[in-house]
């Protein structure tokens, strides 16, 4: 039987691997509310879809490499892949710092992107968690990133006006080798492989499952919706009446009032095991928040509303969706299935920016969330057939590995 609690090292685990991807997507995050500011600064700045597609460029090469990555920690393990990747990440940040243009600083995004380890470090956190517990492990990593989103939406702006944005892509590079070091001294070591699957499951075709393609359309959605308003919004404010140097003003209320409220629904979606109503609850969520900023001209309080909704609602998705990809995905191929996971969201990344930029280029602020509340229509109706995973006492090595440590505690 299943012990309620979790042991220490599966603590321990998710906490060392959600400030692994906090660090990562911290420098990912300060560039997001004041790029498309800046980008006029740049040569050949002034062009929209190629501003977009800068903001989007490492999504397109982290979707080509997140499957390649979590094959390659499949082979030769999570924790070698994952420092690899790191180092990359870094030297695409300080190739973006010495960018005087802004293809050079669309090459310096797309080396970022390289270093596709969004997958392994995901991998990793479900082999060193139990099913019952996974969710709330998915959800420290998922929470990482709504803090590092809200934490970098916050300084940002300040640490841009203070070392510039060739100084927030060295940050970004700096923050990146820091995370090697907690991987190295903080992430406990993975349990031996789970046994190799019997006839007629392998991996590959488990991949497949309808469910998991549910999933993968919705995080394909969420990163398109997430990138295309971040064309927009930025200069929405600015237009409203307030600078820059102000924007922390408005979101750091929004987002520690986000997080209040995802947490209710979260705990409600694991003990329970009721994610299916929690997740279209979200969806609907977001839907709302777009159709309503494409009828209306929102002011700053106007905006402040709607991303509080919005932010609720991505919170909740950041922690559900991963959650439920590893609990549905066979142990044996975690790895591949979190890389095709992996491999939508940052394609949705890329795509958000490219094709949000183009839009707001010739359609403006209502083009795009008119979009993407279409977009968000299309996963509600995909989403609303997805049947909930049957909650099992054991479903991979990490219970034996997990029960074994708290047997030794």
């Amino acid at each position: 039987m299943q012990s309620e609690r979790m042991t220490r090292t599966e603590l321990r685990a998710g906490a060392s691997l959600a400030g692994v991807f906090g660090l990562r997507m911290l420098g990912l995050f300060f560039i997001l509310p004041v790029f498309a500011v800046h980008a006029p600064q740049y040569q050949g700045g002034g062009n929209l879809t190629l501003v977009g597609i800068a903001l989007g460029a490492y999504g397109l090469t982290q979707a080509i490499l997140q499957i390649p990555f979590g094959m390659a920690s499949d082979r030769w393990g999570r924790k070698p892949v994952i420092y690899v990747g790191l180092v990359i990440f870094a030297a695409g940040s300080f190739l973006a710092a010495a960018a005087t243009d802004i293809w050079t600083a669309i090459a310096g995004r797309a080396l970022q992107g390289t270093g596709a380890i969004n997958s392994v470090v995901m991998a990793l956190a479900a082999d060193l968690t139990r099913e019952g517990h996974r969710t709330k492990v998915m959800a420290m990593i998922g929470s990482s990133i709504g803090l590092m989103f809200a934490l970098s939406l916050v300084a940002a702006p300040v640490l841009y006006r203070l070392i510039g944005m060739s100084g927030l892509f060295s940050l970004t590079g700096i923050l990146a080798l820091a995370a090697i070091w907690v991987v190295e001294t903080q992430v406990p070591d993975a349990p031996p492989p789970a046994p190799a699957p019997s006839a007629g499951t392998e991996p590959r075709q488990r991949v497949l499952d309808p469910e998991l393609l549910r999933l993968n359309v919705g995080i394909f959605v969420l990163h398109i919706v997430l990138y295309a308003m971040f064309i927009v919004v930025p200069s929405q404010l600015i237009e409203a009446g307030l600078e820059l140097s102000d924007h922390w003003r408005l979101y750091l209320p929004v987002v520690l009032i986000s997080f209040l409220i995802m947490i209710p629904p979260i705990l409600y979606a694991d003990r329970r095991n009721r994610p299916k109503p929690v997740l279209l609850g979200a969806v609907v969520l977001l839907l709302a928040v777009e159709a309503a900023l494409g009828a209306t001209h929102a002011g700053v309080a106007g905006l402040a509303a709607a991303m509080v909704v919005f932010f609720v609602a991505f919170n909740v998705l950041e922690a559900l969706l991963p959650s439920l990809v590893s609990r549905i995905a066979p142990a044996q191929g975690r790895g591949v299935a979190i890389g095709v996971y992996n491999t939508t969201q940052t394609l949705g990344v890329f795509i958000g920016g490219a094709l949000g930029g183009w839009v707001a280029a010739h359609f403006g602020h209502a083009g795009v969330y008119s979009l993407c509340a279409g977009l968000c229509g299309l996963w509600l109706a995909v989403a609303a057939g997805m049947r909930a995973p049957a909650r099992i006492g054991a479903v991979n090595g990490a219970q034996g590995f997990a029960l074994d440590e708290r047997q030794r505690t």
